[in-house]
């Protein structure tokens, strides 16, 4: 696909550009130095990266001893998961719904891998931040986010909850992908932000 310009209210930006794994890390390490000295470094991000694995891996080790970050919802195959957790530093780890039939509603996908996915990352001596998108009336709810802290309340690792509040302008980039965007939830109403049920089983939360 060529490349596409993407125009919006904050301006114009090129959309569809391919690198190689080499001019990708070859424009990353450009400001190498600076992110060093203020202790920054690189997120690969999305989309997401796992379905991307092999390509995000080359670059990673070519680039100039960076910080990286890994920000998956950790759907994809072990071995991919494992291939980009040995070259990470910290992962940004979703996680959405705890109920599987909800879970194959809101995403058209079950999470026993996300779920099995997390397992071997407690087990990895990585440090991870579990992230959860708190979507209205779905994944804010006392009975998910409950489930969310039973689920990793135990898991070796974490260095914290981040609870993130909707984001409306989510909805707009299905056009990009020549699709439409009708949720089944009211995007008007606002998030449930219930810290307490984390703090009261000992987790370090934060709401951003």
């Amino acid at each position: 696909m060529p490349p596409q310009v993407i125009r919006s209210p904050a301006g114009e930006r090129v959309a569809g550009r391919e690198y190689s794994s080499g001019e990708l890390a070859l424009l990353l390490n450009q400001p190498a130095a600076i992110l060093r000295q203020n202790e920054g470094g690189i997120t690969f991000s999305g989309g997401e990266p796992l379905f991307q694995a092999e390509f995000v891996a080359e670059v990673i080790v070519s680039l100039d001893d960076l910080h990286v970050v890994l920000d998956t919802c950790g759907y994809g195959p072990e071995q991919d998961f494992l291939l980009l957790l040995a070259r990470s530093d910290l992962v940004f780890y979703d996680l959405k719904l705890i109920d599987q039939e909800l879970h194959r509603h809101y995403t058209g996908y079950d999470n026993d891998l996300i779920l099995h996915n997390l397992q071997l990352l407690s087990e990895s001596h990585k440090p991870y931040i579990i992230r959860v998108p708190l979507v209205p009336g779905v994944t804010d709810t006392d009975e998910n986010l409950s489930r969310i802290v039973e689920t990793i309340k135990n898991l070796p690792g974490l260095v914290e909850v981040n609870l993130l509040p909707y984001n409306r302008a989510a909805g707009s980039k299905y056009s990009y992908a020549g699709m439409q965007f009708h949720p089944d939830y009211d995007e008007k109403q606002p998030v449930t932000i219930n810290t307490k049920l984390f703090e009261r089983a000992g987790l370090k939360v934060k709401s951003t």
